[in-house]
């Protein structure tokens, strides 16, 4: 019986068999039909990478047409619809997904996998910021450009820059987002901590000035808190045994509904991201002025990416599973170039799924419980770009960072990049965490919002590819136990006794199975326990 595998959509030929006809390898008629299948199989990647190129093309043959502000939000158009898509499908994608995967894990395989990925996380991301901050102190990019203003870069004003949080209430933010007291308002808003400044005259003539924090709601989804919610729900129903059976089903079922709409949404994804690339160019001012002005910033938070994305990350994912890591980043060529055109992790997540089960072979389990939560609390090019930034603004204002700055800019960064908005320029936000910590000004914030939308490109494509790895990473480790499990299971085995112990006095657990055969050759048999 002929045989064939498929891996990342390419056909195995060595295990393919014999074939004869018009239609073999060799013959004209196989390599067309070969060439067809492997179009057919990765039609989606390559109109999505097209699509990106186009956009750019796109954008290029526009700058020169001195397009209105409005005639570019037309142009947008398209790509906006296809955010909206996206992030219509993220809320049931994410508590689907999460309450399904906690429900189909045993509560020490949820323990054990949710672990190892807290020790993941936490490993990539601290790494990502040791590196950021190395190339930020051999790279300098704030040297020379003290006199720099956002003004000089030629683009369109950004706005004022975010308003500082204290450091503690950022953190006590994180704990409250944890917890939404309503989960219909956490659906689309999320606690954040404002400040009213109450000025206090004293009978002596003092005038002092008292900064009050006071609880706000954005808007936004609160993810954190529907993640944590979702995971209690599918444990507390997988411990109500067949009372939590049918609403299990209900969460399967919808969780499969909503993957079907995701796979109609990608076949959208080519047209949207060629608008959204388009439109951005045609957004853009002079290319030439912001990078002779921030292009070593640029450079150095780029440089990041491609070193912890191409090296650290692979080499991670070779250490643990010992396979080949760029062989599985093929199979999620489509993911990337939504995450380089959407800047957001949220917004990746559905085709991320999608083609990580279905071009990688994770297993679903695994995918829906490991990934919602990476989008959340998993963001490596975010703490890169973090700490290449609150480096920048030190040089900018020639502050010597002394040994406890630095680490508290590790620190800082790594932790506050869990509770970093999976948005576009969400991670933007938690810089003035960082420069509140280390006592820096934030008012030079300004010049990173201007060139974010270039780094927040790279930042994104870094932290869902950190997503992706460490899944296949839980999925190779869960194999291996559950394969270890099997083999230990099937090598314990008994003598086998001729008159063996009644059932009442072996454990109930264990069931005796002696072969039938001849009495003269019973000492020789053996019976395996089969532990149930």
């Amino acid at each position: 019986m002929e045989k064939s595998n498929e891996t990342n959509g390419y056909l195995d030929s060595a295990q393919a068999g014999p074939a004869a006809g018009p239609g073999a390898p060799g013959t004209a008629a196989g390599r067309a039909r070969r060439c067809a299948g492997f179009l057919r199989r990765q039609a989606l990647v390559l109109l999505t990478v097209s699509g990106v190129l186009a956009g750019a093309g796109l954008g290029a043959a526009l700058r020169g047409l001195s397009l209105s502000r409005t005639q570019v939000t037309y142009l947008a158009f398209p790509g906006e619809m296809l955010l909206r898509m996206l992030r219509m499908i993220i809320l049931p994608l994410v508590v689907c997904s999460l309450v399904s995967g906690a429900a189909s894990l045993d509560a020490s395989s949820l323990g054990r996998l949710g672990g190892i990925a807290v020790a993941y996380f936490g490993l990539t991301t601290l790494s990502a910021s040791a590196l950021a901050v190395a190339l930020a102190f051999i790279i300098k990019p704030g040297s020379g450009a003290q006199t720099l203003q956002s003004s000089d870069l030629g683009l369109k004003d950004s706005g004022p820059p975010p308003v500082p949080k204290e450091t503690v209430d950022s953190f006590l933010d994180l704990a409250r987002n944890l917890f939404p007291s309503n989960l219909v308002v956490a659906a689309f808003h999320t606690y954040a901590t404002d400040y009213k400044v109450v000025t206090h005259n004293s009978s002596s003539g003092n005038v002092t000035h008292e900064k009050i924090p006071i609880g706000t709601e954005i808007e936004g989804m609160n993810i954190l808190g529907l993640v944590l919610f979702a995971l209690v729900l599918g444990v507390a129903l997988k411990k109500l045994g067949s009372e939590g059976e049918d609403l299990i089903r209900f969460f399967n079922s919808l969780n499969e509904a909503t993957m079907v709409l995701v796979s109609w949404i990608m076949w959208y994804v080519p047209v949207g991201i060629m608008f959204l690339v388009g439109s951005k160019i045609v957004e853009m001012k002079d290319i030439i002025v912001l990078v002779t002005s921030l292009g070593k910033y640029i450079f150095a938070s780029i440089l990041g990416h491609i070193i912890h994305g191409g090296i650290v990350l692979p080499l991670i994912y070779f250490v643990f599973t010992r396979k080949n890591p760029f062989r599985f980043l093929l199979g999620l060529l489509a993911p990337f170039a939504t995450a380089f055109a959407t800047c957001s992790s949220s917004a990746t997540l559905p085709s991320m799924m999608k083609c990580i089960e279905e071009n990688n072979g994770v297993d679903k389990r695994i995918s829906r419980f490991i990934l919602p939560i990476g989008a959340t609390v998993n963001m490596d090019g975010a703490a890169i770009f973090q700490c290449v930034a609150a480096v920048f603004i030190a040089q900018l204002n020639n502050v010597e960072l002394n040994a406890g700055q630095i680490f508290t800019i590790l620190v800082t960064a790594t932790a506050s990049s869990v509770g970093a908005a999976g948005v576009p320029a969400g991670g933007v936000l938690t810089i003035a965490i960082i420069l509140e910590a280390i006592g820096l000004p934030t008012h030079d914030l300004s010049l990173i919002l201007a060139v974010d939308w270039i780094v927040d490109r790279t930042t994104t494509v870094v932290n869902v590819e950190g997503d992706a790895l460490g899944a296949g990473i839980l999925h190779h480790l869960n194999q291996k136990a559950t394969k270890k499990g099997e083999q230990e299971l099937t090598e314990v085995k008994v003598e086998a006794i001729p008159n063996c112990k009644s059932e009442e006095e072996t454990s109930p657990l264990v069931t005796h199975q002696n072969p039938a055969g001849p009495v003269a050759n019973a000492p020789e048999l053996e019976s395996k326990e089969s532990v149930l």
